[in-house]
């Protein structure tokens, strides 16, 4: 499937007139740098970019962030069940007034939801975001003169 745009591969004297010289006027090569006669499957484009470095320096600099963020996160809330369970004595031990150390743990859960929702944000903004965005920039201008479909 290609998308034909009469405005952007239009010939360099106007729509196939005469070049001056009573020749018609040759075909300016696409600026696309598309090659006739090839096609290109859109899955061999995005196979590529999966192989290549700045994909999987992106999908590193991922896993760098979230494996070591969920693993701390699962600890902490198994350690909270696990003591809530466990230590009913020490989750009922009064912090101050009828504030105990299971509300406190409670509401330490929702405060570290929060805060690693906004490091993720600010390390995907910070370490990812530019190099992503220029990765899908490329697939794109790749994939523009692409036929077929993901087949």
């Amino acid at each position: 499937m290609r998308y034909e745009d009469p405005w952007y591969d239009a010939l360099g004297s106007g729509w196939g007139e005469l070049d001056g010289t009573g020749m018609p006027a040759r075909a300016v090569p696409s600026a696309r740098g598309e090659q006739d006669g090839t096609a290109v499957r859109a899955r061999d484009v995005y196979v590529a970019v999966q192989r290549s470095e700045a994909f999987q320096e992106v999908r590193s600099r991922y896993r760098r962030f979230v494996v070591p963020g969920v693993a701390a996160f699962l600890v902490w809330y198994v350690g909270y069940v696990v003591a809530a369970t466990t230590a009913p004595g020490l989750m009922a031990r009064p912090v101050a007034g009828a504030v105990n150390v299971a509300m406190l743990a409670g509401l330490g859960q929702f405060l570290s939801t929060f805060l690693l929702t906004w490091a993720y944000a600010r390390h995907a903004r910070l370490c990812r975001d530019r190099a992503a965005l220029e990765l899908r920039w490329d697939t794109q201008e790749l994939t523009r003169g692409v036929q077929g479909g993901a087949s």
